[in-house]
């Protein structure tokens, strides 16, 4: 061997570097489904809790004022109704009494007239001024129920088995009469004048100035006949109104109306004459 030669040692093949183990892979979770909603689900998915925005209260609240509005509108033109449904016999009759009203005004101001044509134009001045007086005397006294009275009128009887009937029926019953003429009126034994005062009774019935009554209530009527009944028997008015409280009501025309029931004449306190 040369010294030019180097030994030749077995070639040791280079081994490749070794790869760290990797850890093993945690296995996957399951995906989980969505259960399936239904519709009527999803609609109430969407619709609760509500999502409301300022512009939606704004139109809300403009709907409910105009809602409130229309209410009252329908209900003002629902009060009013009554007589646009009443028959042509009724509107004919309403309008009848209208002119008897203003006719009992006319004359009642031509008798005042002649009263005082009278006076002035009699040679007995005194004599005529006493007559009128006596005469104007018993006309207050029937007024103020201070003496009795008889004469044409109506007799309106009212059954009220259910308890149903209160005193501002029986009052609006009054002025209805009032307001047709009526010159002389008794509930029961009760004298009804310009003072009278109605309240409900604590165990049923009514009560008369004071003084309790009881159903059946019937009222003695002096006035024009022809005037009375149809003021009580116009659309919605007080026959119907009793009616619908289930009460009975009867309206009976007469030539002869004793008005019988009498109140004490009162003298006033404190109101004194102030004519010289």
């Amino acid at each position: 061997m040369s010294a030019d030669e180097k030994p030749e040692y077995p070639r040791r093949e280079e081994l490749p570097a070794e790869v760290p183990a990797s850890e093993p892979e945690a296995p996957a979770e399951p995906v989980r489904a969505e259960p399936r909603l239904t519709g009527r689900q999803r609609l109430a998915k969407g619709l609760w809790p509500p999502r409301v925005t300022r512009p939606q209260l704004i139109v809300a609240l403009l709907l409910f004022v105009l809602g409130l509005g229309l209410a009252i509108q329908v209900r003002s033109n629902n009060d009013s109704s009554a007589l646009r449904g009443a028959r042509q016999e009724d509107l004919v009759r309403i309008l009848d009494e209208l002119d008897d009203r203003t006719q009992r005004l006319e004359e009642e101001k031509r008798r005042l007239e002649e009263q005082r044509t009278g006076l002035e134009n009699s040679s007995d001045q005194a004599e005529e001024a006493r007559k009128q007086t006596l005469e104007r005397e018993r006309q207050l006294g029937i007024l103020a129920g201070t003496v009795a009275a008889q004469g044409p009128g109506i007799r309106l009887a009212i059954e009220d088995k259910k308890g149903a009937i209160e005193a501002d029926m029986l009052l609006d019953a009054i002025q209805e009469l009032r307001a047709a003429g009526a010159e002389a009126i008794q509930i029961n034994d009760v004298r009804v004048v310009a003072s009278t005062h109605l309240s409900d009774a604590g165990g049923g019935g009514v009560r008369v100035d004071g003084r309790e009554v009881h159903a059946p209530y019937l009222f003695k009527v002096i006035g024009k006949p022809q005037d009375l009944e149809p003021a009580l028997n116009i659309p919605g008015g007080v026959v119907q109104t009793l009616e619908k409280e289930q009460a009975t009501v009867v309206v009976t025309r007469s030539e002869k109306i004793v008005v019988s029931a009498l109140r004490p004449a009162k003298q006033p306190d404190y109101a004194r004459s102030s004519s010289q």
